[in-house]
Order: C-alpha cells, then sequence, then structure tokens
C-alpha cells in the first residue's frame, strides 16, 4: 500500500536498470539475420532457429534471396539428392526427399524442412527444383456433377 501511495505522490523513488547483466535482445532486422557460412553446423543451425519465424535467417541461391525455416542438426550419412549451389557456402546443399540438406564448416550437416522465397511464397525445401511444377486439378464425373450442383 506504501509503495501505491509513493507512486501516487509521485514521490517513488527512480532507480534506473543498469546495462550490465540485461538480457533483452532488440528487434532483430532482416539485414542482420543473413547467414554466415564460415561456421559448424550446431551454430548454423542455432542461427536458423534462432531466427525462425521472425525476421528468419538467409540466404542468396540463384541471385534470390531465400529464407530458411525448420532446421535440424542431421547425423546420419550423407543422403542422395541434387545439389543446390549456395551463395557463400564452401559445400553446395542437396536437396533431399527429407528437405535441404546444408554443410558446416566442419563436415556435419543440418537438414532445412522450408524456403521462402522473396515474394513471400513458401515451400517444403524437398520441392526447391519442382516448384516451378503445377498439375492441373482433374474432377472425376462425381465430383463435376457435385460441382456443377454447387455452382
Amino acid at each position: 500500500v506504501e509503495a501505491v501511495h509513493l507512486i501516487a505522490d509521485g514521490k517513488a523513488p527512480r532507480i534506473p536498470q543498469p546495462k550490465e547483466g540485461a538480457t533483452y535482445e532488440g528487434i532483430q532486422k532482416k539485414e542482420n539475420a543473413e547467414i554466415s557460412w564460415d561456421q559448424p553446423a550446431a551454430s548454423l543451425h542455432n542461427w536458423i532457429r534462432g531466427h525462425d519465424k521472425v525476421p528468419g535467417a538467409w540466404t542468396t541461391i540463384d541471385g534470390q534471396v531465400v529464407t530458411f525455416y525448420g532446421s535440424s542438426l542431421f547425423d546420419a550419412s550423407v543422403p542422395a539428392g541434387q545439389e543446390l549451389a549456395i551463395k557463400g557456402a564452401s559445400r553446395p546443399g542437396l536437396v533431399t526427399k527429407n528437405g535441404l540438406v546444408i554443410f558446416g564448416n566442419d563436415g556435419k550437416m543440418v537438414l532445412v524442412r522450408n524456403l521462402q522465397f522473396e515474394d513471400g511464397k513458401m515451400i517444403p525445401a524437398s520441392k526447391y527444383f519442382s516448384a516451378d511444377e503445377t498439375t492441373a486439378l482433374e474432377l472425376t464425373e462425381e465430383e463435376k456433377k457435385m460441382a456443377e450442383d454447387i455452382r
């Protein structure tokens, strides 16, 4: 009660919080979230997960900014996949059926599950090379009749 009265009377002491020991980090900006490739796989994973969802850790692939989401350390043998050149990486990534495998400077791997392009389109990383393919929806006769009834 005494503290409330001191505040109400404008007499409460004001003690500035010291900067030492402060843990708050300011809002991260997209330009500061670029991936630095010269580090071990665990650091790459921590960087990607630390920037997941906002602002998103990013790199340049084929001249386009691509943001990585959903990483995990990948402790297995090198999987089969299609190579993907990544700007600044010492070794190309591998687009596999499970996602994009990237390599740290220690030779260990990180699996990235989702990629987002500059236009906002997000895809599973495993579909990187098939992202431009489109498939037409084909309806059965029964589905066509149902669609007509709905219309």
